[in-house]
């Protein structure tokens, strides 16, 4: 295979120059902030990573410029910013709008990115994905970047290392910013027990992943297990707690909003799910059926094998048991599983509980904040965004290690902001 000729990031080519303290943020107005969340994280993204660069270059000008910056650029180019804006909302629906709180929550939004892209280097690393946003994985491009071809044995052992260390940095960096955000004392002892919290589950639903691709399925409790900590916890429940914590909410609305981020969280996952086998590819941006040849431990599949086994349905469980891990399934074979989750009532059942889960969400925000102040409003159309219903902002977007996910959304949600689309 051709050689991926290497690309120049842009903090390796052209350093930026020395940038504000980003604690200047401190002076916004939460206001401006309402404005456009996404451009505002950004801009406190570039002040933060700008200096984290200019460390690394003091360490070694050759780790600045072909891999911190690499992991800088990464952050800054492409993704929907979900989960900062769940920060965002949360705290501004708990009612904070000081300055403390405003640069505190932009700052812990850049750390979320950060560890967001620790996941996504290292994800793309254990799927072997050659593509991420469009362009080169990390490791691909580290690869050419040192002249190495990826399909080599030598360049492939050097990518896939370098990529671990890049995401290694990631996750440093976002502790680093974690570390150096100014908050008043028990604030900090809330949000660092959140933070801990976050990392560890990150880790274990992506080993629970994992896990459940290696050895062939796993049960619809550990499907929804493993979706709870990849994507309510990580994605939803936790952004949503640190926003509280920044506006020193009590525990009857922390618990509240934190119910309603697991549930949205879980809803986004089941319908991902659904998308991943009968979505329209135009939509979802990857091939439908690659979560059977991928052998993903999905609910839906859960679901339907254990439908098929209680019903004695050994043609469903053949179709399933050919297919499912198999990278070689042809059009015909997918249209059998899909034929199978049908049949089973996998695909009715997995719907129905999403829209529970959506409802739930949206009743437990009720309790937690004021729906019709201006904060509860963008919090309410977010968590209906995730959760997949019709009457929010658009289709489920938030940035998971999976990529599945419409880029069409993240327009309407920046509109709606007054932002951008990154």
């Amino acid at each position: 295979m051709a050689r991926i000729p290497a690309v120049e990031h842009s903090f390796a080519a052209c350093p930026l120059p020395p940038s504000p303290d980003p604690s200047a943020t401190a002076s916004t107005a939460a206001g401006a902030v309402d404005a456009d969340v996404v451009g505002a994280v950004l801009r406190t993204a570039r002040a933060v990573l700008t200096e984290r660069v200019a460390q690394a270059s003091e360490i070694d000008t050759s780790f600045a410029g072909e891999l911190a910056g690499r992991v800088a650029d990464f952050t800054l180019d492409g993704g929907k910013r979900m989960r900062p804006r769940l920060l965002w909302w949360g705290m501004r629906a708990c009612g904070a709008a000081d300055a403390g709180s405003t640069a505190a929550a932009l700052r812990l939004g850049v750390a979320l990115e950060l560890i967001q892209t620790c996941a996504l280097i290292h994800d793309d690393v254990m799927d072997r994905s050659r593509l991420r946003r469009g362009k080169p994985a990390v490791h691909i491009g580290l690869a050419a970047r040192a002249g190495l071809s990826p399909d080599s044995e030598r360049g492939s052992a050097f990518g896939t290392s370098a990529a671990v260390l890049a995401g290694d940095l990631a996750l440093a960096w976002a502790d680093d910013t974690v570390a150096e955000t100014a908050l008043p004392a028990p604030v900090r002892r809330r949000i660092g027990a959140i933070w801990r919290s976050l990392r560890t589950e990150m880790v274990a639903g992506q080993y629970l992943d994992l896990h459940g691709q290696a050895t062939g399925g796993s049960s619809a409790a550990r499907a929804i297990r493993t979706a709870c900590l990849k994507s309510a916890l990580y994605s939803v429940e936790r952004p949503l707690a640190i926003g509280a914590a920044l506006a020193d909410a009590d525990e009857h609305t922390t618990a509240a909003l934190r119910s309603a981020g697991r549930c949205a969280g879980i809803a986004f996952q089941l319908r991902d799910d659904l998308l991943g086998v009968f979505g329209d590819p135009a939509r979802t941006g990857k091939p439908s059926g690659d979560d059977i040849r991928e052998g993903k431990p999905t609910y839906l599949l859960a679901v339907a094998r254990e439908r098929a086994e209680a019903a004695g349905d050994e043609g469903a469980l053949a179709v399933l048991g050919h297919a499912v891990g198999n990278a070689d399934v042809t059009e015909g074979d997918l249209a059998d599983v899909r034929g199978v989750f049908e049949a089973t009532g996998a695909r009715a059942h997995v719907e129905q509980k999403a829209e529970r889960l959506r409802d739930h969400a949206v009743r437990r925000l009720g309790e937690a904040v004021d729906m019709d102040a201006h904060g509860g409003r963008q919090l309410l159309g977010l968590l209906r965004t995730v959760s997949g219903d019709p009457s929010g902002f658009g289709p489920a977007t938030p940035d998971d290690p999976g990529g599945h996910h419409s880029p069409a959304a993240a327009g309407v949600l920046s509109a709606a902001e007054g932002g951008h689309v990154r």
